[in-house]
């Protein structure tokens, strides 16, 4: 015992990797192990890393239960798991080498999510462009789709992670965020040792799975680092950044008004918004995971489609009628007996400057009268005092705005 417990120690050096090509001995195919001996590690995270060291050898040499408290609940079910795939963690972590083809047909096959997620990827490397951390974009299956931020492709431990392709499921490559985010499909941190290969250690990671608009898990986003300070905090800052690839993707759906939900007393217009999308028909298109713990029995994946009037207790044109008045903000009762309020916004408005004034309503401490009377200034301004091409953009008569402003017709 005493001896595996030496192969699992989990001291890591950078300058000994290594990487070679090995034949696979049932197929025949190649595939890239890394592997490095063990070196003392610094002092700053000792404890941190001895407790996981004890966790380790727990489960994986004694195959006993941990006591709670001892690790991430998470990563204990995926070092189960991994021993029950018939893993062994003294052996090296292996990847299969990928091809131009094979990254290729992987682009391919998820160009909308890619295509989807990239412009907030970018955004997102600015909040992490200082820590050593770079993110991995992955479909459902751990497959390596895109990748963002600083990446020192001439490290093999950042290469061979980074190649489109890759497969980083559990099952491959055993624990770590990525294949825990997409079992356990709920956000992870991991650290160092609490990656299931002893050569994998090097590794810090948070993940966060991606549910696409009919509810199903499209994928998940992570950031990694290599021999990086811990940074638990990273676990939430991939959930808000999953959150919002996720809106995105909802709203890359066809769909003729978009609803925004929150309860009352809260800000619409943020991250924590709940977003159903409806057909010209009143039927849901898309909703993002937040509207789906807010609204009960919306389809899932490979179920038919539900109409709004099976869930909130009005008619679905109120909504759309909502959407091109002043003040579009409403509070409308589910079937269950709560109420929520609701933010319509027609298709072609919602990248306009009348969506954002409506986002702002919510943090503005006015009167809603003066909110209102400011926002018709404002329309009036920006249609250079055209009062009828004002009213057409606010989807109010002109005889709405010369009462609001308190003009005449004849006042010009």
């Amino acid at each position: 015992m005493e001896d595996l417990y030496e192969i699992l120690n989990l001291k890591q050096s950078t300058n000994d990797w290594c990487v070679r090509e090995s034949p696979d001995s049932e197929n025949g195919s190649a595939h890239t192990m890394i592997s490095n001996p063990s070196t003392p590690v610094g002092s700053g995270n000792s404890l941190r890393l001895e407790g996981i060291e004890r966790a380790r050898r727990a489960v994986m040499v004694d195959r006993e239960a941990l006591p709670a408290g001892w690790i991430a609940p998470w990563v204990e079910r995926s070092w189960q798991r991994c021993l029950q795939y018939g893993l062994q963690p003294h052996h090296p972590a292996s990847f299969d080498t990928v091809t131009h083809q094979q990254a290729s047909r992987t682009l391919e096959a998820n160009q909308h999510l890619v295509q989807t997620a990239r412009p907030i990827l970018e955004k997102l490397g600015r909040a992490i462009v200082n820590t050593r951390y770079f993110a991995i974009l992955t479909n459902r299956d751990g497959v390596v789709v895109d990748t963002s931020g600083p990446i020192d492709h001439s490290d093999p431990r950042a290469h061979l992670i980074t190649r489109i392709g890759t497969d980083l499921s559990e099952r491959s490559v055993g624990t770590t965020a990525i294949g825990t985010a997409l079992s356990e499909l709920q956000p992870v941190w991991l650290h160092r040792g609490e990656h299931f290969f002893s050569n994998t250690a090097v590794y810090s990671c948070a993940g966060a799975p991606l549910f696409g608009p009919d509810g199903a898990c499209v994928g998940m986003l992570d950031l990694t680092g290599i021999e990086v300070v811990e940074r638990p905090e990273l676990k939430h800052l991939v959930a808000q950044t999953a959150s919002k690839i996720e809106n995105a993707l909802v709203l890359s759906q066809a769909h003729s008004l978009m609803v925004r939900l929150n309860w009352p007393g809260n800000t619409l217009g943020s991250e924590a918004d709940g977003i159903i999308c409806l057909d010209a028909d009143g039927w849901i298109t898309a909703a993002n995971p937040i509207a789906r713990q807010m609204v009960p029995n919306l389809a899932t994946s490979g179920q038919p489609p539900v109409h709004v009037s099976e869930v909130f207790g009005i008619a679905f044109e109120v909504l759309f009628d909502a959407a091109h008045r002043t003040d579009p903000v409403l509070e409308i009762p589910l079937w269950t007996g709560l109420r929520l309020q609701a933010l319509p916004v027609a298709r072609a408005l919602e990248a306009g400057p009348q969506y954002a004034d409506h986002r702002a309503l919510g943090n503005d401490s006015r009167p809603l009268k003066d909110i209102e009377t400011a926002l018709i200034h404002k329309a009036v301004d920006e249609a250079r005092g055209n009062v009828a091409q004002a009213a057409l953009a606010l989807g109010i008569s002109r005889a709405t705005v010369y009462r609001k402003l308190g003009r005449s017709p004849q006042a010009k």
